[in-house]
Order: C-alpha cells, then structure tokens, then sequence
C-alpha cells in the first residue's frame, strides 16, 4: 500500500516530493484541505462582489495594476493571463521536473492563502496522479514575481491549451488528450489565473533536482577519493577525529569519518605507515576540508528548499475578505543565492578530483607514467585528464552567480529580480560535469590501485573496485577510453557506488556517517 501525503497539512520534503514524483506516494487533498480552500475562494468572491480593489483580481497585471477590470470580465482576465505569460523559449525541461512543479504547486495552493477553486486544485492533482503532465520550456523566468512564463505554460492544459506528456512518455496536444479521455477544459475565476503562476515552483523543483543529485555525487566523491589515495599510498592520518574535533565543521566531521572508515583495515596504508613521506599533497590530504566545504553549502540548501516546500509564494495573499496583502513572497532570492552557492560547491569537487587524476599519471609514488607499463608506442591514460580539465574550466565559467545580476522588467515595476531560475539550471549542468570528472577520476582509481596487488585494501574499497573491474577491465595497451569513461560514468550516475559502500558497510559493521547521518540526509 502507497504512503500517503495530505497536501496543505502535512509537511513536505525533498524525499516526499520525490516520491509522489515517482509514484511511490499518493498526494491527496484530505478535509481540512478542502475547507481551507473553499474558505479562501469564498474570500476572493466577496472581494469581487463587494467591488474591493485588489490587485490581480480586479486589476490588471504588474504595470497595469491601476487598471480596474468590470467585475463581468474577471474570468476572462485570469483565462488571458496564462496565455500572455506563456512566451517560454529553449528546450522542454524533463518530465519529472514539470511533475515537481505541479505537486509544489498544489501543496501551496492547498494552504488555503490563494484563493483557488477547489476543482482547480482537484484537475492538477488529476494531472499528478494520472502522470499526465504538461511541458514547460526551460528558458524565459526572471525569478521574480515568481516563474511566470514556465508556470503559464505549465497550467495552460487547464484551459485546454498547450501540451503535455502522455503516461506513455510522448507529448501531445492537450486538447487531443482531454477528448481522448472525455475531459473537459476548465473556466478559471477571479485570482486563479495569477494565484497558478505566481510563485517560485520552477525554481523550487530544480532546487529539490539539486539536492537529490548533488548529495549522491557527494557520496560518490568520497569513495572514489578514497580509491585514489589508496592507489596514490597516501596516508589516513589527516582523517584522525582529533584533528577535526578542533575545527569542527559538520561536513568536514562528516567527510573525515567516511574516509577514515572506509579505508580502516587496508593492508595498502599499513604497508608504508613508517615511509618518508612526510604529507600528502592538499587534493590527497584536504580531502575532509574540500570535500567538507560543499557538505556544507548542500546542507544549507537543503534546509532553505525545505522551508520553501512549504511555503506559499504567490500574491496577492489571501486572509480573508478584508486582508489581502500584495507582498513579495514570489521572489526567488531565498534559493537563488544558495543554489548559486551550490554550483560553486559541485564545481569544487570536481576540481579536486582532477587534481588527483593529474597525481596519478605523473609517474609518482611508485605509478608507472600514465598509469601504463609500456607506454610510448601507447599514450596510456594521458588524454581522460585532458577531458576533465576541459569539464573543470566549463564549471568555473557556470559558476558565476546568476543571482548576482538583475535586469529590470515589466515596465519598471518589478525593479530587482532574483535570475533564480538561471541559477537552478547551471547548477544541474555543473552537477552533470561534475559526474563525468568523477567517472575519470574512477577510471584512473581503478587502474592505480592495480599496481598495488597483491597488497588488498579495506572491505569497501575492494567491494568497489572489484564492482568496476566487472565491468572494465585494466588496460595494458591502448583502446578507446571514450567506452570506459562511459561505463565508470553509469557507475557514478547510478549510484551504484555508494549504495554497494553502504551495503558492506552494514555487513562488516561500519558506520560510515556517524553523529551526521540524520543531518546530511534528506
């Protein structure tokens, strides 16, 4: 039997969306719910009636906020509005994003501050549970006054217009997939229209994307870095509690534990625990503090997305008939700046992770050059270090903070925008490259630690390695990397690695995450 999730009452969470997403949660509009909801739209009603001026309802938009609208067009205004915002450009965003934006959406509207119809709310749950869900470009939202082109088009399939993802997969006219299913369009009322796209759902749903992929490339980082200094012979001791305890950053404790646990019993460390190596370069060494770093920025945006799936960001805000407050809740800025800080933090570790690629095929601490015996005739692993670089340098330009800039629109009247949007989709291009750093960085792992046999590493470290060798074997002559790249890049995308780390690590008793465990999980 599903779980179920009562929009509007319970608390929703990275791992909750996800799930109703996936379809592993059911999303349901329970009675204290519906109440709300109808007591809002009752609100909006007697504003109408009574002839009050609020903004968006009775008024035109943005810069033609004095213009008043007959209380006969009302309807109308609100049907135009998804029309005239819809002027997204660019590619269509994944399917499962746009579901995002619609179960966001409904938890919001479902708080009973929008003034909703309770079949409105009902037809984007419908579209929810029915996996029909409509496409929204990814390029056109400023971040302020919420995401008001990709959430036009996102609700265009309630008036009948646009297109949506069949349950299949493919996309259709809306219009044609209504018919097919003996479903008619809606007519919006007063508020509707901008109460469903007001607010920061683009945003939030590649922030929630972040989080999920950013924690698993994080895992992934870690174990990969620790197949690396076993290949490299570097030492454990910079992973010492002690050390850490006087400088106590979550994430730096968190990362230490992890490396120090999963190379606890390795036969590789022991082997040259009196040699001369006085320490290890910082890539080796500062794993904890690097690594720790953006443990640290992804906490912090898990905490803030948190706060924002539950929170109701369109406008005007609907008390009750008397009080409606036009204020700023739609803009962006809260996850812009963190989401930007997250790029910055997914870049990072991919710059460390080339730096350790680069260690290993320079011939040092007992590696032959280029990670290959014979080389000469062959390049060996020269050139896999050429892509990561290449990767690195296009994260750092990504970084720049798109939350850094604003470009005043609508007439003036939205005078400082977040670019939050921007700042959601760069960070998911910095993620993807850094999962292809990480996939060399892999490769080379795997090959490093082949010189070091018959020395064995710890449990984990073994368990993964030999999870690779199953699926790319060692090179003693040239082939074409491009495949092996490809296959370690699986491994990383999967999260394979970090799901067979966990796994060994509950049959030889270790506790990879220690005191954090519950803090840096969502």
């Amino acid at each position: 039997m599903k779980k179920v999730f009562n929009y509007g009452i319970d608390r929703l969470t990275v791992n909750i969306a996800l799930d109703i997403a996936r379809g592993n949660t059911k999303g349901v509009l329970n009675g204290k719910a519906k109440e709300k909801v109808l007591k809002s739209q009752s609100y909006v009603q007697e504003i109408v009636a009574k002839g009050d001026v609020v903004y968006g309802v009775n008024t035109g938009f943005g810069p033609l906020c004095t213009t008043i609208i007959s209380e006969e067009d009302t309807s109308t205004l609100q049907h135009k509005i998804l029309q005239s915002h819809s002027v997204g450009v660019g590619n269509i965003i994944p399917k499962e994003t746009s579901k995002l934006m619609l179960i966001t959406k409904a938890h919001a509207l479902a708080q009973g501050f929008s003034g909703i119809a309770l079949t409105t709310l009902e037809r984007i749950i419908w579209h929810i549970d029915k996996d029909i869900v409509p496409t929204v470009p990814e390029k056109g939202s400023v971040g302020a006054s919420g995401d008001l082109a990709p959430l036009s088009h996102l609700f265009l399939p309630l008036i009948g217009l646009g297109e949506v993802y069949t349950e299949d997969g493919s996309r259709a006219i809306t219009s044609d997939v209504l018919s097919r299913l003996g479903m008619k369009s809606l007519q919006l009322g007063p508020k509707e229209g901008l109460a469903l796209i007001n607010g920061t759902q683009f945003i939030l749903s590649h922030a929630v994307k972040v989080v999920e992929r950013l924690a698993q490339a994080l895992d992934t980082a870690d174990v990969i870095g620790a197949m690396s200094l076993e290949g490299l012979m570097g030492s454990a001791r910079p992973f010492e509690p002690e050390l850490h305890q006087i400088r106590a950053y979550k994430g730096t404790q968190l990362v230490a534990t992890r490396l120090r646990e999963m190379l606890n019993g390795s036969e590789i460390l022991e082997s040259h625990v009196d040699c001369d190596r006085v320490q290890d370069p910082y890539s080796l060494r500062c794993m904890p503090q690097v690594h720790g770093a953006s443990r640290n920025a992804w906490l912090h945006l898990k905490e803030l997305v948190e706060v924002e799936l539950n929170s109701v960001t369109d406008n005007p805000i609907i008390l009750d008939a008397e009080n409606a407050i036009s204020g700023g809740n739609f803009h962006g800025q809260p996850l812009a700046l963190p989401l930007d800080y997250a790029g910055v933090a997914a870049a990072e570790i991919g710059n460390i992770a080339d730096r350790r690629c680069y260690m290993m095929i320079e011939g040092r601490f007992g590696l032959p050059k280029l990670l290959m015996k014979d080389v000469g005739l062959n390049s060996g692993f020269m050139i896999p270090q050429y892509t990561s670089a290449a990767l690195v340098t296009e994260n750092k330009t990504l970084c720049f903070p798109a939350s850094a800039d604003s470009v005043p629109t609508s007439l003036g009247q939205e005078d400082h925008v977040s670019m939050g949007s921007i700042s959601g989709r760069k960070t998911l291009q910095i993620i993807d490259n850094l999962e292809q750093i990480l996939a060399v960085e892999l490769l080379y792992a795997a090959q490093a630690l082949d010189f070091r046999r018959p020395l064995k590493s710890s449990p984990i470290i073994e368990g993964t390695h030999a999870y690779v060798r199953e699926r790319v074997a060692h090179a003693d002559e040239d082939r074409v990397l491009a495949y092996d790249i490809k296959a370690m890049h699986d491994i990383v995308k999967s999260g394979a690695l970090v799901h067979l780390a966990n796994e060994i690590s509950k049959k030889e008793k270790i506790d990879l995450n220690g005191e954090y465990k519950q803090e840096f999980s969502f």
